[in-house]
């Protein structure tokens, strides 16, 4: 989630199927819909007139506006995105709230041969991505003052949430510079953009990487059909680098951008905005195929039975 909007500029809907509904009802059901279709990532490929009327069909008793919650998320499905979502209000509050306590830190280990082995898992926001990176990078950062010269980025367990955690992460074994972009849907392009290993945003909150002693490493990145959302991101921005090479399954399928809508009661709708591309300039829809496609290897992540891991230690051998 990036930023938080208010949903404001609420408009009746005299002629709109439902008229038993109560005024409050479809004032707020009207307000979820003109969110969707004034940002969605395909609103000028959508019939509108007809997901109105299908919502408020659905929602044609509704009273108060937590009856109008089916609605809401089926005009969401039939966006077509298959990444939007709604929140109800308790939801949202948890979402916004993170408890640290139980998620999974960045791991890693010194493989033999001089390869550093960093796992990064799913971190559920921005706000809850500090302990995270501070994890991250201090085994980076101790892999690499003991003679890391390649590196692989488990991206396997990594279902997605925040993007930006990861990055500044695995910052740099990234090149700073555009590594990516969110393309909206009138083409418009915002750049992710690193400076000192750390996605500029951030940077204040964050502060630069530490640099690597042997930079400009060759990196290995492992994907599996969980590699979702945010972490097929993460995927896309390795993607374009010089000796940086993949290996795995074929992402989840859903590389796309979503931003957040607050709605009246404190619920909010999740909503794909834009799709993302790589440095090269390459858009990305549907599962990202690894450069060398291998079984999935979710019994054995990471020990010697792990076949992907062996293909990327192998490819790194020779660089």
């Amino acid at each position: 989630m990036a930023a938080l909007m208010i949903a404001t500029g609420c408009t009746a809907e005299p002629s709109a199927p439902g008229h038993a509904m109560s005024p409050d009802a479809r004032a707020y059901l009207t307000t979820a819909l003109d969110v969707m279709e004034g940002n969605s990532l395909y609103k000028g490929d959508l019939d509108w007139p007809a997901i109105r009327r299908s919502a408020f069909t659905r929602a044609a008793k509704a009273r108060t506006q937590a009856e109008t919650y089916g609605a809401v998320r089926e005009a969401l499905r039939n966006l077509g995105d298959h990444h939007s979502q709604f929140m109800t209000p308790e939801e949202a509050k948890a979402a916004l709230s993170p408890s640290s306590e139980n998620s999974p830190l960045p791991e890693g280990r010194l493989l033999p041969g001089g390869i550093g082995y960093l796992v990064l898992p799913s971190v559920a926001s921005d706000k809850a991505a500090a302990a995270y990176v501070r994890q991250a990078r201090a085994v980076v950062r101790d892999m690499d003052r003991r003679g890391a010269r390649g590196w692989i980025v488990d991206l396997r367990s990594n279902t997605g949430g925040d993007m930006w955690g990861p990055l500044a992460s695995a910052g740099r074994l990234l090149n700073d510079g555009d590594i990516g972009a969110f393309v909206e849907s009138d083409g418009k392009r915002t750049a992710w953009t690193l400076h000192e290993g750390t996605p500029k945003p951030y940077l204040d909150a964050w502060g630069p990487a530490e640099p690597l002693a042997h930079p400009d490493p060759p990196v290995a990145v492992l994907t599996s059909k969980r590699t979702a959302s945010a972490a097929e991101a993460v995927t896309i921005a390795f993607r374009g680098q010089p000796r940086t090479r993949s290996f795995g399954r074929p992402t989840r399928g859903v590389p796309t951008a979503n931003d957040s809508h607050r709605l009246a009661d404190g619920a909010m709708i999740v909503l794909t905005q834009a799709r993302e591309a790589d440095r090269t300039g390459r858009i990305y829809d549907g599962p990202i195929p690894p450069d060398e496609e291998l079984p999935d290897d979710a019994r054995n992540p990471g020990n010697s039975q792990d076949g992907t891991m062996e293909a990327a230690t192998r490819w790194l051998g020779t660089q």
